[in-house]
């Protein structure tokens, strides 16, 4: 008897057929459920096209195209981020429970054949609903007329890459985490961390630092996906007027055609697929090496566990430190700053609770304080140099005011206007707005302990509140952006070096009532302007050309000095014409979308050249040029009358707020304190 042993080659497969077919029936409520409230709008655009009067709304592929791009950029980001969890959640539940995991890892398939044959369900999950969505959308463009291939095409492309990217990230935020309730609070805590920490240090900052200016700056906005693509994906539209002329009537008409559409920055796209590449692949390393009893643990990965503790903490001492300094502290300090004691203390006290709550969660028991001090060491020592540095600005953060030659453009509101400057035109200027911004720097602390007691005399006549906004775009590309709070006084104004008189022979110069009208600037144009006459309460809508007019008149006036001088401590409008005329102007931003800007006129007696112009147009008659002294005279009592008639005690049982006096026809009535 003859034995013939046959030996059987063996193969590593790295994809389950099986399970791949078992997780799309086992989770099918979830992905049918998305189809189906999302085939639910191109049905409903189908039965509007169907119907008669509806059939050609769209006679142009390119209104379908402009519809795509809009659901890619605004709303795909959106809905991928949401539905991108909940596919990640399904899937790899089994790694959440330990009997579970424990059963997976026994099964004839290698953690290779798992992690592939799971990354994919849950992209067919993705998928499955914008194809069905897709599909319909394919028919309803056809029945319309209005296949486009490239929009589709670019469209499709969109799907896939956000698609991809956001799933990746889910995959590798489940492979951190080992919890089921972690991983949708990590994943979103992902997404959206640079943002809040961009929100969170600069309101921080801000309450230490010396004219900063709060609020978010998007310098790494990047790191958000999400944030990031809803701001930078943008449908740009181009429209050409058509002017058609009826045989019958022979009347003309004009509608907007849209003659091309594009997908603004959709190179990012391919960016974000890339890396969720990266993502993916850190998955499968920490899959390699992760432990089955992990299955449970908030976090699932050693190594991240202090990163755990520690950014709850710093997290925790950022935000529960502000919160508490405005609940219990806000009220009872001094300045305009946070005092450093008392927001340290509010600091501590916020940080070891999230300190001590992530160690709890992290070892999944209450007895985390044994032993526990010398992590809040390390967490009272993050508090105390972060208030150190900022409190004594150690980086020099104050004291910033960037090179002329390292400015691209710098914007500036004061006055009640603002203004825009480039080195290479307005180099004059622009020295003259970095002396004022280094001058108003040097007198910090006489700012700061004035400020209050100034307060007081605010619409006395003699002190006026003033802003100095000054934002500088640098070549590299970054912002430095300075917001001050200022009090200007008659007697600081006469003196030359002080920020008040720099600041007004800034805003007084010819060059600057030049710049607000834009004179010589080709970027603007202008385009309409509006005037109302309260006198007789007439309304006019100027054209273009009525308002050229205007501004013409409006710049011979500034150059014979009748307008342009700004009153700083002149607040009423007694002396100005009781009309309301505004010109405005369009311009092409930097981001190649066309933008607007107004300017608002005071018109007074002597400003001859605008006052004929008026006429002339047959938009005035001396009737409607009455003043609002004189139309209102009962709402224009002068302070100072109202001081030397009740005294100045009457001011000052009001309180430090600005007092306003409101006559009648008999003469005082009320003093109203804001």
């Amino acid at each position: 008897m003859s034995w013939e042993v046959r030996t059987m080659q063996s193969r590593t497969s790295f994809f389950n057929g099986t399970l791949f077919r078992k997780n799309l029936t086992r989770f099918w409520p979830l992905w049918g459920l998305a189809s189906f409230v999302g085939a639910l709008f191109p049905l409903a655009l189908l039965l509007q096209l169907m119907r008669r009067e509806n059939f050609y709304m769209w006679n142009n592929p390119l209104d379908f195209t402009e519809m795509y791009y809009n659901v890619a950029a605004y709303g795909v980001p959106v809905i991928s981020l949401l539905y991108a969890i909940l596919c990640a959640m399904m899937v790899w539940s089994y790694l959440y429970n330990s009997r579970s995991v424990g059963l997976a890892h026994t099964l004839p398939i290698r953690r290779e054949g798992l992690f592939l044959t799971n990354f994919l369900s849950g992209m067919a999950m993705m998928l499955i609903p914008y194809v069905i969505i897709g599909a319909l959308c394919i028919l309803v463009s056809v029945v319309g007329g209005c296949f486009d291939p490239k929009g589709l095409a670019v469209t499709i492309l969109t799907v896939l890459g956000l698609s991809f990217f956001y799933f990746a990230s889910a995959t590798f935020v489940a492979f951190v985490t080992g919890n089921i309730f972690a991983l949708p609070a990590v994943y979103f805590m992902l997404h959206f961390l640079a943002v809040l920490l961009d929100w969170l240090v600069s309101t921080f900052a801000q309450g230490f630092l010396f004219g900063l200016s709060g609020g978010y700056t998007g310098v790494v906005e990047w790191l958000s996906p999400t944030v990031y693509l809803e701001d930078q994906l943008r449908v740009d539209s181009t429209y050409e007027i058509i002017t058609t002329q009826t045989s019958l009537t022979g009347a003309y008409s004009e509608t907007n055609q849209l003659t091309a559409v594009r997908l603004e920055h959709f190179w990012l796209i391919g960016v974000y697929a890339l890396v969720g590449v990266a993502l993916l692949a850190l998955a499968w390393l920490l899959y390699r090496r992760r432990r089955s009893e992990s299955a449970g643990d908030v976090v699932a990965v050693g190594w991240m566990k202090p990163l755990f503790r520690f950014g709850t903490a710093a997290l925790a001492a950022l935000l529960g430190g502000i919160a508490l300094y405005e609940l219990f502290w806000r009220n009872f300090q001094d300045g305009r700053y946070y005092e450093v004691a008392p927001m340290l203390v509010c600091m501590l006290v916020a940080g070891a609770i999230g300190y001590y709550a992530a160690s709890m969660l992290l070892a999944k028991s209450l007895r985390v304080f044994r032993g526990s001090w010398k992590g809040m060491a390390l967490v009272a020592a993050g508090c105390v140099a972060l208030c150190c540095v900022l409190h004594f600005d150690l980086l020099g953060v104050e004291d910033r005011v960037p090179e002329a030659s390292q400015v691209k453009k710098v914007e500036l509101y004061t006055a009640n206007n603002n203004y825009t400057f480039y080195p290479d035109e307005d180099a004059e200027l622009l020295e003259q707005v970095r002396t004022v911004h280094q001058t108003i720097v040097s007198d910090k602390d006489d700012i700061l302990e004035g400020y209050d007691r100034r307060m007081w005399a605010v619409n006395s006549g003699d002190v006026e509140y003033v802003s100095f906004d000054v934002t500088y775009e640098l070549t590299n590309g970054l912002k430095v952006e300075r917001n001050y709070g200022l009090t200007v006084t008659r007697d600081r104004m006469a003196q030359a070096g002080t920020y008040d008189n720099l600041l007004d022979r800034l805003v007084n110069s010819e060059a600057m009532k030049a710049k607000r009208l834009h004179v010589g600037d080709s970027r603007y144009d202008i385009s309409s302007g509006y005037l109302y006459l309260e006198a007789v309460g007439d309304s006019f809508d100027l054209n273009s050309r009525e308002a050229a007019a205007v501004l013409e008149a409006v710049g011979k006036d500034a150059r014979a000095g009748t307008w342009g001088t700004y009153d700083w401590f002149e607040n009423d409008r007694r002396d100005c014409y009781a009309m309301s005329l505004e010109l405005s102007f369009t311009f092409m931003g930097e981001e190649g979308h066309l933008r607007g800007d107004w300017i608002s006129i005071n018109a007074r007696p002597g400003m001859d050249n605008t006052i004929t112009c008026l006429k002339d147009l047959g938009l005035v008659t001396d009737d409607a040029l009455r003043t609002y002294g004189e139309l209102y005279p009962e709402d224009y009592q002068d302070y100072a009358d109202y001081v030397e008639k009740y005294g100045m005690g009457a001011v000052e049982e009001a309180g430090p707020a600005s007092v306003g006096v409101i006559g009648g026809a008999d003469g005082f009535a009320a003093v109203v304190v804001s």
